[in-house]
């Protein structure tokens, strides 16, 4: 594969393709940071190349921030889709769940974006995992007493996700303002890292406590990440924005349309953003959802239970993990828009092989596969994203970039409805095929999806 052009190059053809250049945290606060990194306790592990984004102090808490976070977020992934099924053994339900989720995405990302190239973000942070931790709190309450009803897994899922579609956006733009410019596809990777850690360790800790004392112990260990995660937070140095024109205006119903409107605009008009947007949708309509089905494959066809649950979802973090180190060390190296289509593809493939499978042993292996091509929809789209948008843009374009999670929803709905019909198996490789057609249409219809650096 070709080499990756020169920052000068880049900058070029960000240029080219109608995007304004990056700039990252000024020069005299890169340099202090990492500076103050060489007197840590680890700084040879600062400079090699896999982990150099460490080296700057916000990036730092970030990512301690990220890992917590993610725990508790994959913990969920088994916990409440187990419940769900513990009380209605409804596949359908499965998916309904996840779709009563994403609703606060739908609707209100927009305005989340605009909040996040406005206003502090740091707060907006602390305020969302201070909730989170009370929603948490609250679910493990109504576990351990006994009162927990279907309903009450619906609300605490709803208003957890109506607090996440307010986090995401500043805590990724926060991310790539933490590190230069240079540096933010290494950032973004070990991010990727610290998530897919949390995805092999997270599902297999919630279905041991699961296995152990019901679904209330996860969700009280969930709460204590959150907790932990809060406190990081609150460790972040406030930021120093510029004041703007744009900032100083009043938040109206209208100027969250005009930001909007600015945002879409922006992501229509520069070519790689809106090749690496319509991958990261297609895949999530049709593979990502197959994880709401686990519970089915682990309780009625592969007989493995709650602990078999996360032990695929761990094998699928493990392969994750391992794509993620390799895109941390050598991803500038690459086309990533090669690297997008075909990894997509692959996942679509290796995601009809673990529905065919009906043997455990199968059926985890598939799952590594699945995990190393995972990332190419998620971490490297988020890379290219970003690189390619300015600083007063990136709240609102991980704004745009977490309408995945809408998608992800329709594919839940859609793979449950399929399930009910077809059966699981039959859903998800159906599903999955059809993503693999569509890398290869995109791949000969617009020709510049390959060149993306």
């Amino acid at each position: 594969m070709a080499s990756s052009p020169g920052p000068g190059s880049a900058q070029d053809e960000r240029s080219r393709l109608g995007a304004q250049p990056s700039s990252g945290p000024p020069a005299e606060g890169r340099q202090n940071q990492a500076t103050e990194a060489s007197r840590g306790v680890l700084p040879r592990l600062f400079r090699l190349k896999t982990f150099e984004a460490l080296q700057y102090r916000e990036f730092r808490y970030l990512w301690l921030i990220q890992a917590t976070t993610a725990m508790g977020l994959w913990m969920d992934q088994v916990a409440r889709g187990w419940l769900i099924y513990q009380l209605t053994n409804s596949a359908l339900q499965l998916g309904s769940i996840r779709v009563i989720q994403v609703l606060p995405f739908l609707f209100l990302s927009p305005l989340a974006g605009t909040l996040a190239d406005r206003y502090d973000r740091k707060t907006q942070m602390i305020i969302g995992r201070s909730l989170t931790v009370f929603l948490y709190g609250l679910l493990a309450f109504l576990v351990i007493t006994h009162l927990v009803e279907v309903w009450h897994v619906y609300a605490t899922g709803f208003a957890s996700s109506l607090v996440s579609v307010f986090q995401q956006p500043p805590q990724q733009a926060m991310v790539s303002e933490s590190v230069p410019n240079h540096k933010i596809g290494n950032a973004i990777a070990l991010n990727s890292m610290v998530f897919n850690v949390a995805r092999t360790l997270g599902p297999a800790l919630a279905g041991l406590l699961i296995a152990l004392v019901d679904t209330g112990g996860s969700y009280a260990v969930q709460t204590g990440f959150y907790v932990i995660a809060t406190v990081w937070t609150m460790a972040l140095r406030p930021e120093k924005q510029p004041e703007t024109e744009v900032k100083r205006e009043p938040l109206s119903v209208g100027l969250v349309f005009r930001s909007s409107m600015e945002g879409w605009r922006f992501a229509a008009t520069t070519q790689p953003v809106w090749i690496g947007l319509m991958i990261t949708m297609i895949s999530a309509v049709l593979i990502l959802p197959f994880t709401t089905l686990f519970p089915v494959f682990a309780r009625d066809i592969l007989h493995v239970g709650s602990t078999g649950q996360g032990l695929l979802l761990t094998c699928m973090g493990i392969g994750a993990l391992f794509s993620a180190t390799l895109l941390a060390s050598v991803g500038e190296r690459f086309s990533r828009g090669v690297i997008m289509l075909t990894g997509v593809a692959g996942y679509g493939l290796a995601a009809a092989a673990f529905a065919a499978s009906t043997r455990f042993d199968l059926s985890i292996v598939t799952m590594l596969i699945a995990g190393v091509f995972h990332v190419t929809s998620q971490a490297l789209v988020q890379t290219v994203v970003v690189t390619y948008s300015p600083p007063e843009m990136r709240g609102r374009m991980m704004a745009t970039f977490q309408q995945n999670h809408v998608a992800t929803a329709v594919g839940g709905m859609l793979v449950g409805a399929l399930a009910s019909i077809w059966g699981a198996p039959w859903a998800i490789a159906s599903m999955g095929l059809a993503c693999a057609a569509c890398m290869g249409v995109i791949a000969v219809a617009i020709p510049g999806s390959r060149s993306i650096r």
